[in-house]
């Protein structure tokens, strides 16, 4: 049975996954998913790596996605798995249709970590972004004009903000 904190968790996270279903449905805009994040939150994207801040989120929401949305880009969740305050999620990033109907793919996982309060501190997306080249190129995607490239070095930083440290104690605090 889950404990108070990961049914809260599980339940944020659940409608967190309904809005970013209308989001890809075209309905709510991506920059409202930040509003799932503590005001000191950490986002770290594959391609983006490390995003800090609610509105820094939202602002990496928009950029990051022009030109994906509406172009057959959606994000169907698989699983979820909560460990206190920690939530694992498998997810699909669907990249349109092939000619036979089947859809262009790769997985991807998420690594949350819940504040309380219906907020999350931290969330890490893992793609294989190898694999998403190689299906850019089997599909021969070209970017729309309103595209925009994620930085040349980005920050790779992982750790989970420092106000939040504490929901990872495997990990030894370290200065930055």
């Amino acid at each position: 049975m889950p404990s108070p904190i990961e049914t809260e968790a599980l339940e944020t996270y659940e409608r967190f996954v309904a809005m970013r279903d209308e989001i890809d449905a075209g309905r709510e805009r991506w920059s409202s998913l930040a509003d799932f994040f503590t005001e000191d939150a950490a986002y770290i994207d594959p391609a983006w790596g490390r995003i800090e801040g609610r509105e820094g989120i939202r602002a990496f929401f928009e950029k990051s996605m022009a030109g994906l949305t509406g172009h057959g880009w959606s994000t169907p969740e698989n699983w979820t798995m909560v460990d206190g305050h920690r939530l694992i999620s498998q997810w699909d990033q669907i990249m349109g249709e092939k000619p036979d109907g089947e859809p262009w793919m790769v997985a991807g996982l998420s690594i949350l970590y819940y504040a309380g309060d219906g907020l999350f501190c931290y969330s890490h997306d893992m793609l294989n972004m190898t694999h998403i080249g190689q299906v850019m190129r089997d599909m021969s995607w070209a970017p729309p004009p309103e595209f925009n490239m994620p930085p040349r070095e980005p920050n790779r930083d992982i750790l989970l903000p420092e106000a939040w440290a504490h929901l990872e104690a495997s990990r030894a605090p370290r200065s930055r």
